[in-house]
Formats: structure tokens, C-alpha cells, sequence
């Protein structure tokens, strides 16, 4: 018998990615699969890509079966995972895959999503330093968003080396339409998507922003000003995110670099590329890896760093399996891809 691994929120994009990564992990058993209002349906006729588990029904979230899981996947909207949490027994591992925990400063939390704010877990980005320590063994696990995912490893090791400033740094970030969810909505049709790129929550609105703040400041010891631009893109899944900040003084491309690859050698999920080779969304498809290159753009005064991921993967359900192998003394690669698939 594997470890019972319970989806609340399986009808989703997200909740799919880590069905399909869950049954083929050497050491998790799929277990009950929570649904809300697609409940009493089978997951084959939401997820046809799922051949392994197309008879499995969705349940209730509030069924009894939940209470017999090992780990615990949260997949539901912001705002949703709190009150979930409180019908899971204490035993369980729970991952929430929602922004429900991520956040240590309330008002931050109401600012940015309404409501009450319900604690904070230990952040689940394991290439943070000292963040394994936090993640190994622990009960409830917040797993970053995929923005913030993307930003943070892309910026995280250079503000804490000097070689960047902490204040003007700006992110112009690019995410596939699945980044958004699958509820319908006019704007994500694909006659809209389409052949269009269009910007979206402009000027500091976007409810990843504190998230990223945060986790920069933790790795910079100090507060950074931040202007951050997510961009709609006609892909299904996927982020490239194009980050730059201030030059501190004597930085050069080749600084850049050292400090990176210091940073994530010996990192299975995070790759520094080889000098010019830029980042793809597409060589990330499926994997957990995040892609990564920087430069010196000395002209402007600025480093200019390039991430890739797979918001499905590194942005979400492959960290969130990657934060489950730690919490339950698994080996962290378990059940995760490296490799992206192409064409």
C-alpha cells in the first residue's frame, strides 16, 4: 500500500496535473477526490486525459473518505482552502496549493484578496535557503504561486549577494490562459486569446505582488520596491518571466552567473543555461524545472533575468508533490520530471 494521497479540487487544471504526477509516483496511491459542484460526476469526463483513473468519482469535499488520507492536496480557489483545513485531521500532511497561507502580514492579505487572513504555513519553495529545514517533517506546507515561483528564483540568489539593488525592480511576466483557472470567462476563449497578448492587473494590483515581495525580502534582508506586469499570452500553459533591477556597483554578466550557479548547483529543478541560450516556456512543458539566464545590461545600469517555467509544474502541482516528498521523508526528486517534452 502507497501513501493515500487526497485531491480537493480535482476538476481543475491544477488538481489534473497532480493526479497525473500522483499516479505514476513510486510512492503515492491516489485516494479520495473532492470536486464541489463537479461532485457525483466521474473524473474521465473532465479529465479524458486520465485514462489510468477515468472511474474514480468526485466527491464532496466534505465526505468522510478525506479524513482517512495521508497527505492532503488543496487545489481550490484563494480564499476556500481555510475552512477545508479545518475538516482534515491533524495527521495529515496538507499541501495548499491556494494563497490561503503564504502570506505573514494580514493586512497584505486583505488588501489583496478580502476577508479574514488565516495564519502562515512554512513557504514551499525548497531552493530558498534554510527552506528545506522548514519543509522536512512539516504538517502544513504553503506552496507558492506560480508568479511568484518564476520571480523569485530568478532574483532571490542576487539580492542576497549585493550584486543587484533591492529598490526599482521590475518584472514584466508572461503566463499561458491556465494560469487563470478553468471556470469559463469571455476573456479566456480562444477565439479572444487568440493571436493577442493584453496586460492585466496594471499598476501594482495583481494579488501575487505581496507574495513576491516577501519572499524577495526575505533573501535581500531589507524591503524592495517592485513593479510588476502580468501579461495574458495565447498558450495553455506556461510563464516567462523577464526580471530586471539595479546594478550594484563592479557587477558584470559574469558575476551574474557565478552567483546563480552557486546558487543552484546541485539543484535538480533549477537549470542556468548556457551562455546565450535563452529560456523557452516550451522546453518546461511538463516538467518541474525552472529555466534560467542573465546578463548584464550595462548600458542601462540593470541585470536582465530571464525565467521559464510550467505554472502547471514548478508554478503548482509539481512543487506542490516536490513539498510532499519533503514533508513525508521522501527523496525530494520522487515522481518529478526534470525534462520538459517536445515539440
Amino acid at each position: 500500500m502507497g501513501i493515500n494521497a487526497a485531491v480537493i479540487g480535482a476538476s481543475g487544471y491544477a488538481g489534473g496535473e497532480l493526479l497525473r504526477i500522483i499516479a505514476a509516483h513510486p510512492d503515492l496511491e491516489v485516494g479520495p477526490l473532492g470536486a464541489g459542484g463537479n461532485a457525483g460526476r466521474l473524473l474521465g469526463q473532465l479529465h479524458p486525459q486520465l485514462v489510468s483513473l477515468a472511474e474514480r468519482p468526485l466527491l464532496e469535499a466534505d465526505d468522510p473518505a478525506f479524513g482517512t488520507a495521508d497527505v492532503v492536496f488543496l487545489a481550490l480557489p484563494h480564499g476556500e482552502s481555510a475552512a477545508m483545513v479545518e475538516r482534515l485531521p491533524d495527521r495529515a500532511v496538507v499541501i495548499d496549493l491556494g494563497a490561503d497561507f503564504r502570506l505573514a502580514d494580514a493586512d497584505e492579505w486583505t488588501t489583496f484578496y478580502g476577508g479574514a487572513h488565516a495564519g502562515t504555513w512554512p513557504y514551499g519553495l525548497p531552493e530558498l535557503p534554510g527552506a528545506r529545514d522548514r519543509l522536512r517533517g512539516a504538517q502544513r506546507i504553503a506552496n507558492p504561486g506560480c508568479y511568484p515561483t518564476a520571480v523569485t528564483l530568478a532574483l532571490a540568489p542576487l539580492l542576497a549577494a549585493g550584486v543587484v539593488e533591492p529598490a526599482d525592480i521590475v518584472v514584466v511576466a508572461a503566463s499561458g490562459t491556465s494560469g487563470a483557472g478553468r471556470a469559463a470567462r469571455p476573456h479566456l476563449q480562444g477565439s479572444e486569446v487568440m493571436g493577442d497578448l493584453a496586460a492585466y492587473r496594471v499598476g501594482g494590483t495583481h494579488q501575487h505582488l505581496p507574495e513576491i515581495r516577501q519572499a524577495l525580502a526575505g533573501c535581500a534582508g531589507t524591503d524592495v520596491s517592485l513593479s510588476f506586469t502580468p501579461v495574458l499570452a495565447p498558450m495553455p500553459r506556461g510563464i516567462l518571466a523577464t526580471c530586471t533591477a539595479r546594478l550594484a556597483a563592479g557587477a558584470t554578466t559574469g558575476t551574474l552567473r557565478e552567483v546563480l550557479q552557486a546558487a543552484y548547483d546541485g539543484e535538480a529543478f533549477v537549470a542556468v543555461l548556457p551562455e546565450d541560450q535563452w529560456p523557452h516556456t516550451a522546453s518546461t512543458l511538463g516538467s518541474n524545472t525552472c529555466q534560467l539566464q542573465v546578463v548584464a545590461d550595462a548600458a542601462a545600469g540593470r541585470a536582465v533575468v530571464v525565467a521559464a517555467i510550467d505554472n502547471l509544474g514548478k508554478g503548482a502541482a509539481g512543487q506542490a508533490v516536490q513539498n510532499a516528498n519533503l514533508a513525508l521523508g521522501l527523496p525530494e526528486t520522487t515522481g518529478l520530471a526534470v525534462d520538459g517534452m517536445a515539440p
